[in-house]
Order: structure tokens, then C-alpha cells, then sequence
């Protein structure tokens, strides 16, 4: 599948086959994970084999199974850290559904099983993503409508409508990507080739901001725009 697809076909899994993840797999998330972490001055982590983090009552009330295998979501604290979290981690999951395998974003229903993670004295782990063979393949949530997350009074186009294709597609992509709760707490303006996120009020809206940005330039191309 290529990139777009993967988005299309990706729905958060908790629940996961009781099997290692293939050692060809593993070492190509290893080495997209030091890519990225290269880029984006971050500190992931592909923890393998590793059941504590999801055995408390808290993670079985989320109705997470079998969970193993996750990718800790660890980098330096500053201003922009929640935004390069989300969409490095998002670039993350869309190569784990390339090659055959669920994921889940997670806030806070894990423990931070120190033995496992490497967490600096200046770092933080902002999130985790499961990931391992799903059990089912997820299933489409209520999202909104493209006109939804316009903000036509900080644009120059007052109408979603009259807006450039490649934006269009840009937020057909951006409505398909997961969120805390599942909310949708953003809006984007734009402004001739400059294109602008706004992240909405309350918990994990920064994160979710990365993880859009990262749909939105697979919809549309970095080529056509520059984020303001």
C-alpha cells in the first residue's frame, strides 16, 4: 500500500495476537525510528517484548490485550515537543501499517516501566503507541466535516469551497487521523501558499496538532505549501 492507503485503512487496535513482531519488521521501525529521531531532535524508543506497562486493571478497563510491543514516545522538554511528538510518531504508525501491523496511540493508561524505557533527566515521555498484530483491523469513527475545521476568518478565502484542491485534500487527510477521544480539536486557515494549524483547548491537542500536520502534507504535498 502506499502511503495514502495505509492512512484510509488505519483505525486505532487494542487488542493484539499473542506473537513477536517479525525481526525484518522490527529493524526497519529501528531504523526509521533513529531517522526520525535525527530530524526531529527526539528520543523514541521500539520497546519489544515487554508486558508491564499494560497489565494494570486501568489498561484492561481500556480493553487493551496482549500489548508487548509499543513504541515509547520520549524527547526532550521544550515548547515544541508535543507537536514533533505527534507527527514523528504518526510518521511511525503509517510505516507500521505498511508493513502489516495495528497500532494505538495512548495518553495515559500504561505505566512507565523504567527498567524498559531510557528517559533522560531533561526528557520526558509524552505518549506510547502499541503496536503488534491486531486481533480485528479497527473499525471508522464519526468525524467532521471538512467545512468543520476551516477557520475562514483567519484565512483569505472565506469559503472551504473556494479553496486550492491540494488544501482539500490536505484535510481529507487530516479528518482521518486519530485523536484524543477522538475530538478533532483543530482548525486550518490558509493564506495564498502558507497553511496554519490551530490546536484546540484541552489535554493531548498539541500532540494531536503533530499528528495532523503529518496527514495533512500526505494529502496535499509539502511541495504546494509552507506551514505558517
Amino acid at each position: 500500500m502506499n502511503i495514502r492507503e495505509c492512512v484510509k485503512v488505519r483505525h486505532s487496535v487494542r487488542a493484539y495476537e499473542d506473537r513477536p513482531i517479525d525481526a525484518k519488521v522490527a529493524e526497519d521501525l529501528k531504523v526509521m525510528i533513529q531517522q526520525c529521531n535525527r530530524e526531529g531532535d527526539m528520543h523514541f524508543q521500539l520497546i519489544q517484548d515487554e508486558p508491564k506497562a499494560f497489565s494494570s486493571l486501568l489498561a484492561k478497563y481500556g480493553k487493551f490485550s496482549n500489548v508487548k510491543n509499543y513504541i515509547a514516545v520520549v524527547g526532550r522538554k521544550r515548547e515544541d515537543l508535543d507537536e514533533k511528538a505527534g507527527y514523528y510518531g504518526e510518521k511511525l504508525v503509517i510505516r507500521c501499517v505498511q508493513h502489516g501491523l495495528s497500532t494505538c496511540w495512548v495518553g495515559g493508561t500504561y505505566k512507565k516501566v523504567k527498567e524498559a524505557i531510557d528517559v533522560g533527566h531533561d526528557e520526558k515521555i509524552v505518549a506510547v503507541i502499541t503496536l503488534g498484530y491486531g486481533c480485528t483491523t479497527g473499525a471508522s469513527r464519526k468525524s467532521k466535516k471538512p467545512e468543520d475545521v476551516f477557520d475562514g476568518k483567519s484565512s483569505r478565502i472565506s469559503s472551504f469551497e473556494d479553496t486550492p484542491e491540494w488544501f482539500k485534500k490536505g484535510i481529507e487527510m487530516a479528518l482521518l487521523a486519530p485523536t484524543a477521544m477522538n475530538q478533532q480539536k483543530f482548525t486550518f486557515a490558509i493564506s495564498g501558499d502558507r497553511v496554519k494549524i490551530k490546536p484546540g483547548f484541552g489535554p493531548f491537542t498539541k500532540l494531536d496538532a503533530g499528528i495532523v500536520k503529518y496527514h495533512f502534507e500526505i494529502g496535499s504535498s509539502p511541495k504546494d505549501f509552507v506551514w505558517a
